[in-house]
């Protein structure tokens, strides 16, 4: 991984230059822009869910500063398929450069499109592509090929430049028995290797788990065991996007006479807008609305929920706190997580869980039952590509820094040279031509918080003090001073937030806290500031001391 931050050079005539804006580094957020001859293009443009660290945060975007002086020189924006992590951010960009061409599956830009009007964007100029299709943007010719994934109309996409040929595959995984009968297409891969393939990007997610991704109708039969075996309410939560998982509850619930109800807004409209485009095949009055389960007894319903990877305001997160207004779980009914665990979401789901299974909830999980597989390319998978595309150079995508890695040995182990096999960091500039790849340099690609309605106007220093705020306490200190007189004349009043204990916790620095400021006084001190300063290190000495404790504190110094 590159740690020298260095400025790139100006970008020779005829050189392709691809730059990482997220999604290196992390499972989310993806998105690179790959610039030419004074044009840009960018693919995918996702987000990122934050962390428990992020206290107050609602999605990550990527480093869409590294380009938006540049917005008017990109050709367009190319989307490989329709989950958050490739698609959430585009409502985002769209607010900057809502003329901006959107390529992507007919599926892809349905999802987008119902986006787009929740953001209130209007006229979008989305253009629908499929596999098969080749078409010239600008400096780039574009070739569009079908990969398997958890979702329907995946693509994987070729860029051919001047410079050389990219294939950068999205999200992929080979399975040979997909339910739709969709299968990546290894013969398209294979021509483009037989054309002499300058620059791979495969995805990294499963690059270190060996093997093969299990077949998406090898969990049927545990899906089935769990609706043999549930005798009151069942509840399967999902990404709101896993048209195939979903598509799976829909048959068991028609083979065993349960009506099904979609929870969560996302699952009602990303499952009608499946649905609508024939994605989604809905066995006819299976369907019933939230507000007519009280038609049907428990064992006669299978919910289908958005909150598989504990969110906190997700439906089966509030079902699971008795909040949601409709839908309760308690002793006897069965929930099924048909998910993986995204990387840094184990605690939210694990609380989800446990909360469940302290209210009498039966919870079945990966960790139980092969209740799901992965949308992702394993290392077998992933040999198997290199060995068919024979790249020249290698640039994993999508994954955690150790996915990269694996990717990268992966790549080493059939063939690529060592110092082909690039491993970066998001920013990181790569400039390709004549062949060769080589990192020139690294751009700052910061994240791009949304906080509410505030996008990028909070960073690292807002977040520490909510952590602070979170995790140590709040202390307010109040004194009011005659600076003629030279004394204290009320105070210190001493208030605090997130501490064991009442205010008498502070009897003890009281006295020591008023000499300090009487001998300030006594001093000449006739600051308010630094009296101000005085409090906060006197009172932050004291509770680091006595409760190891370091709040923030907020010292207050009033002029009589």
């Amino acid at each position: 991984m590159l740690k020298t931050l260095k400025t790139p050079p100006k970008l020779a005539a005829n050189t392709l230059r691809i730059t990482p804006l997220g999604g290196l580094g992390d499972i989310g957020r993806n998105m690179t822009s790959f610039e030419l001859n004074g044009q840009l293009l960018l693919i995918d443009c996702g987000v990122l869910f934050p962390s428990d660290d992020q206290p107050g945060v609602d999605l990550i975007l990527p480093s869409f500063h590294l380009v938006s002086d540049r917005l008017d020189d990109v050709q367009a924006l190319v989307l490989t398929h329709g989950h958050e992590d490739h698609i959430g951010a585009v409502p985002y960009l769209l607010r900057s450069r809502p003329g901006l061409p959107v390529l992507g599956s007919k599926l892809t830009l349905a999802l987008v499109q119902e986006k787009l009007r929740e953001h209130r964007i209007k006229n979008p100029d989305l253009r629908v592509v499929k596999e098969g299709d080749r078409l010239r943007v600008g400096e780039f010719d574009l070739e569009f090929l079908s990969v398997n994934h958890s979702i329907p109309d995946a693509l994987a996409v070729a860029v051919r430049t001047k410079a050389g040929t990219v294939l950068h595959t999205g999200d992929f995984k080979m399975d040979q028995l997909p339910l739709d009968g969709r299968i990546t297409d290894l013969n398209g891969f294979a021509r483009l290797g037989d054309e002499g393939l300058d620059l791979f990007m495969p995805d990294s997610t499963n690059a270190d788990t060996p093997g093969f991704t299990a077949h998406e109708r090898d969990i049927e039969p545990a899906l089935e065991r769990v609706f043999v075996n549930a005798k009151q309410k069942l509840i399967v939560a999902c990404f709101a996007s896993h048209v195939h998982r979903v598509q799976q509850i829909l048959d068991l619930a028609e083979r065993f006479g349960r009506k099904v109800v979609y929870v969560g807004r996302s699952m009602v409209r990303n499952m009608t807008v499946a649905s609508d485009l024939g994605y989604l095949r809905v066995p006819p009055g299976i369907q019933v609305d939230l507000k007519s389960i009280d038609k049907y007894r428990d064992d006669q319903l299978v919910f289908i929920s958005t909150g598989s990877q504990g969110e906190p305001l997700s439906a089966l997160s509030r079902i699971s706190q008795q909040e949601h207004p409709i839908v309760e779980a308690g002793p006897g009914d069965v929930v099924l997580l048909a998910s993986s665990l995204i990387p840094g979401n184990e605690n939210a789901v694990y609380r989800v869980i446990n909360t469940l299974s302290r209210n009498g909830v039966t919870v079945v999980h990966r960790g139980k039952a092969l209740v799901h597989v992965s949308g992702h390319a394993c290392a077998g998978e992933l040999l198997y590509c290199y060995n068919i595309v024979k790249p020249r150079n290698v640039l994993p995508v999508h994954g955690e820094v150790r996915h990269l890695i694996a990717n990268a040995e992966l790549a080493v182990q059939t063939g690529v040279p060592p110092q082909s096999a690039i491993v970066a960091d998001d920013g990181t500039v790569i400039d390709l031509a004549k062949g060769v790849a080589k990192v020139v340099g690294k751009l700052e690609a910061n994240y791009i918080f949304v906080d509410g309605s505030s996008v990028g106007d909070i960073g690292d220093t807002e977040l520490t003090d909510r952590k602070i705020l979170g995790e140590q306490g709040f202390l307010t200190i109040v004194a009011v001073v005659n600076f003629h007189s030279q004394r204290v004349v009320s105070g210190p009043d001493i208030r605090a937030r997130g501490f064991a204990g009442g205010d008498e916790v502070f009897d003890e620095i009281r006295g020591p806290l008023t000499d300090a400021l009487a001998k300030a006084l006594a001093d000449g001190v006739d600051d308010t500031f630094q009296l101000q300063q005085l409090i906060r290190r006197t009172i932050g000495r004291w509770v680091n001391t006595k409760h190891n404790r370091r709040p923030m504190i907020l010292p207050i110094v009033l002029e009589a």
